[in-house]
């Protein structure tokens, strides 16, 4: 059985990990340098970071391999190392997880190509679907576990990047990045994330990025509406509001803010709980704790989410009120692990 269907039937809820790029901003990338090369330049970096994160308690783990496309890795002059970097990636994720002494998953990582596919932009369908596909057969070889589409905007890029990689065998999730409106850059809600990916099969789905947790908790608050309770809802909210200081991006999360969020996604559905930008190892081992502790309590109200992790954008309120949504389902409790 592969091993992210066994750890989904196997485990209550699960703990994704945080952050790849601040964190690597933090063992030395500079900024506008892509990551990708690291998984040869750079392997014991890299290592350290899926290695923090196993330690700090993370069920599942994504590739250093966001950028892993030629459409990405030409900005740097790298696309002619697709396989090899995306190889790379797989094999020291896979590394990690073998010798850790329980079930981690290796999730590859696979990011928007940045273009757009026509009519709004010059990208074909079939160009994006052979990047896709080129970026999985080096994810593939190297030993992933799952192939992992994350921050997605746009359903036309994520439909050719799933036709590109569900013949590979693996299990397929993704995640979009919806705004303080609501919605993806695109325009894409919630809601019809939830019916394309159940239509496309997927084996989870949910939300990534964005602006906050509060934003992004309306956004798996809605999804939850739209699935049945068995669902793989995925959730990995940034960490606070990033601000600038002293020559600096820093994220405002505290760890007992991402230990509140892990409950409030848990209570609104998420199976998959992780961080996004600005989320440490330290976060992690807090959200750990939280979702060791955690008890199903139903879904949080506007003032739980708010008085616990932050305000709500309109949009996002908007979204979490149901306005263009249907009813909201009773979900059965789920027992803690």
């Amino acid at each position: 059985m592969n091993n992210f269907i066994k750890i989904l039937e196997k485990e209550s809820y699960i703990l994704a990990d945080g952050a790849t790029g601040t964190n690597l901003f933090g063992m030395g990338l500079e900024t506008g340098d892509p990551p990708e090369p690291w998984n040869i330049h750079h392997i014991d970096r890299i290592r350290e970071l899926h290695q923090g994160f196993v330690d700090a308690g993370s069920d599942l783990f994504l590739t250093n391999s966001f950028g892993g496309t030629s459409f990405r890795l030409k900005l740097h002059k790298f696309e002619s190392q697709v396989f090899t970097l995306n190889k790379a990636a797989a094999i020291i994720g896979r590394e990690v997880a073998d010798g850790a002494e329980r079930l981690v998953i290796v999730a590859g990582s696979m990011g928007p190509t940045g273009e757009m596919i026509e009519p709004h932009g010059l990208m074909t369908p079939q160009e994006a679907t052979d990047a896709y596909k080129a970026q999985a057969e080096g994810l593939v070889e190297g030993g992933v576990d799952v192939l992992w589409l994350e921050t997605m905007y746009a359903i036309e890029e994520l439909e050719a990047a799933v036709d590109a990689i569900k013949d590979f065998g693996l299990p397929i999730c993704a995640t979009m990045s919806f705004d303080t409106a609501g919605k993806t850059m695109m325009g894409i809600t919630p809601a019809n994330l939830a019916k394309r990916s159940q239509e496309l099969g997927l084996a989870g789905f949910g939300a990534n990025c964005g602006v906050g947790a509060p934003d992004l908790l309306a956004t798996i608050t809605d999804i939850s509406r739209h699935v049945s309770d068995d669902t793989t809802v995925i959730s990995k909210a940034n960490c606070g509001i990033p601000e600038y200081r002293e020559g600096e991006i820093v994220y405002t999360g505290t760890e007992e803010l991402m230990a509140q969020y892990v409950h409030l996604a848990l209570n609104s559905g998420a199976k998959i709980v992780g961080g996004c930008c600005g989320t440490s190892f330290e976060h992690i081992r807090a959200m750990r704790k939280a979702m060791d502790e955690h008890q199903m309590n139903g879904t949080p109200s506007l003032m739980d989410i708010e008085s616990k992790v932050g305000e709500m954008s309109a949009g996002s309120k908007a979204i979490f009120a149901g306005n263009d949504s249907a009813p909201i389902k009773v979900r059965r409790s789920r027992r803690g692990r």
